[in-house]
């Protein structure tokens, strides 16, 4: 069973993270992304201002050790939602399952929401496992996808009653 944790994410971590965030498959399963996945620039900006947020929580998510993606909660609108992403590399493997739920012991706020791509089945069954249940569809421009796609809204009161250990693998 892989060890994941989760950690600050550090100024070292970018570079893999940047590479994580560009590459085209996980790009277009994700959808909702930066207008330019390739632009460090923006990128760079984008990251100091998370981690720079007072009603932020970002980590690092590792898996035995090893940088594998990052996750967040984050406040729009009004109330606090959840993202993650994972190195492609490393789907199907149950980490980014782990590491909402890590997520969700360390983010007292309820309820939490999420949203994702409604053709991503990986990340729902991600966030069904959690806990959240589907409150609703709107369509909404992906930047990946270049035009207008369903996107699936959810939301967290209590997070599921599931064994650490389960090994049912997941997605992206």
């Amino acid at each position: 069973m892989v060890d994941v944790a989760l950690r600050p994410i550090d100024d070292s971590d970018l570079d893999a993270l940047f590479e994580q965030m560009r590459d085209p498959e996980s790009v277009r399963m994700a959808a909702f992304t930066a207008e330019d996945p390739d632009d460090r620039t923006a990128f760079d900006a984008h990251m100091a201002k998370v981690r720079a947020s007072s009603t932020a929580v970002n980590r690092a998510v590792t898996a035995d050790g090893r940088l594998v993606g990052s996750i967040a909660a984050f406040v729009i609108d009004g109330v606090t939602e959840v993202t993650y992403w994972i190195d492609r590399a490393y789907w199907g493997q149950g980490i980014a399952s782990r590491a909402l739920a890590l997520l969700i012991e360390s983010v007292p706020v309820r309820p939490l929401f999420a949203r994702a791509a409604s053709d991503n089945a990986g990340s729902l069954k991600v966030l069904r496992k959690a806990g959240f249940a589907i409150t609703g569809t709107e369509t909404s421009y992906a930047n990946a996808r270049k035009t207008e796609i369903e996107e699936t809204i959810l939301r967290l009161d209590e997070p599921a009653q599931t064994a650490p250990s389960d090994p049912d693998p997941d997605g992206p």
